[in-house]
């Protein structure tokens, strides 16, 4: 229903304006009694759980930050079946973000092109929303990608992210540090081997001094030099943090069916869907065969099926994540995809 009937009337608005029209369907609806069990009954697909950086997770398939930035629809994206949901990337401060039109879908490439700028309500207004589904759900697991304010320097940006790790600490499982959007500028300068193994360094320090026990994860670009991947390998060894997401956006145009004036009309903004496939499986790979078996791998980048899921799997994921496949295909291919991992 959704390919036929659903998407087709939302594509008919630019992609933000149909971002916004869903959530604000889905948080109507949800407050209907019995609409979350149908949602449940309709999507949720009974997989065997995974033990994954100390944590249980009941799939392997979860939400990737940036589609429910400031934790609204928490319930909705449980009773759909996700496993777990990374909201964020979550600022100390409140964001507008940059001006629209920012979301951009290419069709014809099954790709979406964002440039929002870490828009988001800020940690104090998500932590209370996150303390609140809190009261009634301890179990879901959610994960906090944070963030640095645009006015922040970098050589200010490890208190931005300290500030956001203790106001959601109370209420997620994990967290993961974004230094790799395109859309903040200079933030992807933090993913320099020296800032970026102070910056992980002194989160790991935090993370003890305060007796947490969150998995600390870094979210990669997948437009790294095999150099620089293995420089992050160097870094993980070292801070000794529980994993890495693999991967955030990209910036390359090449190889896009979209015709060529219609991609330079949009401008900026990071990639995303199935012309990143590949190369977030190939750094997944190179992840896999240089990093401690200890160390856990999400995947993300171009996953819409259960075949290119399993090929993140085997390239050593062992969670995945879904943000333009979703938005392409509907509810039912988280479905789709846990079937096909039983069968491999």
């Amino acid at each position: 229903m959704y390919k036929s009937l659903i998407r087709p009337l939302l594509f008919r608005f630019s992609a933000e304006k149909a971002h916004t029209i869903t959530f604000n369907g889905l948080a109507f609806f949800s407050k209907v009694p019995g609409f979350l069990g149908l949602l449940k009954m309709l999507y949720t697909y009974k997989s065997t759980s995974v033990s994954v950086a100390g944590i249980t997770f009941p799939n392997r398939i979860g939400l990737a930050a940036g589609f429910d930035k400031n934790a609204k629809l928490l319930p909705v994206w449980e009773a759909l079946g996700f496993g777990y949901v990374e909201i964020g990337t979550v600022t100390p401060k409140p964001k507008d973000g940059n001006p629209l039109p920012r979301l951009f879908r290419l069709k014809k490439d099954e790709a979406i092109i964002n440039r929002m700028g870490f828009n988001n309500e800020g940690a104090e207004a998500v932590a209370q929303r996150l303390a609140s589904f809190r009261t009634k759900n301890k179990d879901f697991i959610i994960g906090g990608n944070i963030g640095k304010n645009k006015v922040t320097p970098n050589e200010d940006a490890f208190s931005d992210y300290q500030k956001v790790y203790h106001a959601l600490a109370p209420y997620v499982n994990y967290f993961v540090v974004n230094v790799s959007s395109p859309n903040t500028p200079g933030l992807r300068e933090l993913q320099e081997k020296e800032p970026l193994t102070q910056l992980l360094r002194g989160l790991m320090e935090e993370k003890a001094k305060a007796q947490y026990s969150h998995p600390i994860f870094l979210k990669i670009a997948p437009d790294l030099t095999k150099e620089q991947v293995l420089d992050i390998v160097e870094i993980v060894k070292e801070t000794g943090i529980a994993g890495v997401v693999a991967t955030n956006t990209t910036i390359e145009r090449s190889g896009l069916i979209t015709d060529t004036s219609i991609v330079e009309a949009i401008g900026a903004g990071g990639l995303s869907g199935k012309p990143v496939e590949k190369k977030a499986t190939e750094i997944i790979k190179l992840l896999a065969e240089n990093l401690p078996a200890n160390v856990a791998i999400i995947g993300i980048g171009g996953i819409r099926s259960a075949e290119t899921a399993n090929e993140k799997l085997k390239a050593g994921a062992q969670l995945l994540q879904l943000y333009s496949g979703y938005i392409f295909e509907g509810p039912e291919l988280i479905k789709k995809i846990l079937k096909g991992i039983e069968k491999q």
